[in-house]
């Protein structure tokens, strides 16, 4: 989404600048043109030099260069760029650009600016919860300005609270999602995720390593283009940041499946990323089961085969997307699942790359089409890889 976009990006003066130079390098990356404006204090924190050096653009800092005299202009700047991003923007600097308070370069550009404005604010907790500082950033707020709001963690006070600058990489995606093409606004999609726990007794189950990442990344990418998502997912520590996600929450494989095919008739399609057990105890024992013996005899039987269910009730307008983790004749065995399953295509992780597959926050898949055609990917992290094959998934569908 960033490729070629035009990015102004202002740092000033907190110790949280020295994250400006892993912003640069991710921006560059992504493929934007990135211009590095400092006030006069942020240069005691991170050298000009580092930050041209990334951006491969001269750092500007004054209103004009004094060897040659060259006039850096705020108002060229200002209708330049596609977006502005400071970060980290400081208590001193929001009272500034609330009132217009232009004395330096970077503010003179913010206030010539035509393009969106992210602001992440860094600083400490005390500071960030003066009433002084929260007005500033509401103001800001109803000016239009973007605020990407700090996390909480360790400052360099030594104290630990809110106020700590977000990490780039959220910062980048924050970004990232503004562009964001709103190509599925009015489909409703349904998306699995996690594992399922198949309980053995109160205390036992068995079950996988899923996490659900892949899962919900998938979820907040289609929800960004401006899906309507309804997210099925097994037992997982994850949050939504999109809060218009409907999440059901379900445990088991016989619960998913309830929660899959209750609502599977109204959707326009699917993806079915939860890594849901094949079996499951035929009988769940009522009391803890105690150690007696040599061995622990446990009878399984088949779960719900979710993935065929829906295959057999897929009309023809509706799409599926399916996922599979192998680790031998993986090409061949993924093939097989896509036919058996009715899926348009599916996604094949392997469990011989490394970084990859359960508990990363990276994944290497390939995309396998009933066409023959395969597309294979570098490693990349889990937003970017549901981003892929959300991309995939509209070329091919809408």
């Amino acid at each position: 989404m960033l490729t070629n976009k035009k990015i102004v990006l202002g740092v000033t003066g907190g110790i949280a600048a020295y994250k400006a130079a892993l912003l640069v390098r991710m921006l560059v990356q992504k493929g934007a043109e990135v211009q590095v404006v400092m006030t006069p204090m942020a240069k005691e924190f991170i050298t000009p030099l580092t930050l041209s050096t990334l951006s491969r653009n001269p750092v500007l800092t004054d209103f004009f260069d004094t060897n040659t005299g060259n006039w850096h202009s705020h108002v060229d700047l200002g209708t330049w760029a596609d977006a502005m991003l400071i970060a980290p923007v400081t208590a001193n600097t929001l009272a500034k650009m609330v009132i217009g308070q232009a004395d330096n370069l970077l503010i003179t550009t913010y206030l010539s600016a035509r393009c969106p404005v992210f602001l992440a604010p860094a600083m400490d907790l005390d500071m960030f919860a003066h009433p002084s500082t929260r007005e500033n950033l509401s103001r800001l707020k109803a000016y239009g300005n973007i605020i990407i709001e700090p996390a909480v963690g360790e400052l360099a006070s030594g104290l630990e609270g809110k106020g700590r600058m977000e990490d780039p990489e959220s910062i980048v995606r924050s970004i990232n999602d503004y562009f964001a093409p709103k190509d599925m606004v009015g489909k409703k999609i349904l998306i699995t995720a996690g594992p399922t726990y198949e309980k053995i007794d109160p205390v036992r189950f068995i079950g996988n390593y899923s996490s659900g990442k892949m899962g919900f990344a998938l979820a907040e990418s289609c929800a960004r283009r401006g899906a309507q998502v309804t997210l099925v997912a097994g037992p997982v520590s994850l949050s939504l940041q999109n809060k218009s996600i409907e999440r059901i929450n379900v445990e088991t494989a016989e619960e998913m499946a309830k929660a899959v095919l209750s609502r599977w008739d109204e959707m326009d399609g699917g993806i079915l990323a939860a890594a849901v057990a094949d079996f499951t105890p035929a009988e769940r024992r009522e009391y803890k089961i105690k150690r007696e013996g040599d061995s622990l005899n446990v009878t399984f039987k088949p779960t719900v085969d979710i993935a065929a269910q829906v295959g057999k009730l897929k009309r023809h307008e509706q799409f599926l997307v399916g996922f599979a983790l192998e680790n031998e004749n993986e090409e061949q065995n993924a093939l097989s699942k896509m036919e058996r399953k009715n899926f348009d295509f599916i996604v094949l992780n392997s469990l011989q790359d490394p970084n990859s597959g359960f508990g990363f926050d990276t994944n290497k898949v390939t995309i396998l089409h009933r066409s023959g055609l395969k597309k294979q990917y570098e490693l990349k992290s889990k937003l970017d890889v549901a981003d892929d094959i959300v991309k995939e998934m509209n070329t091919l569908i809408f």
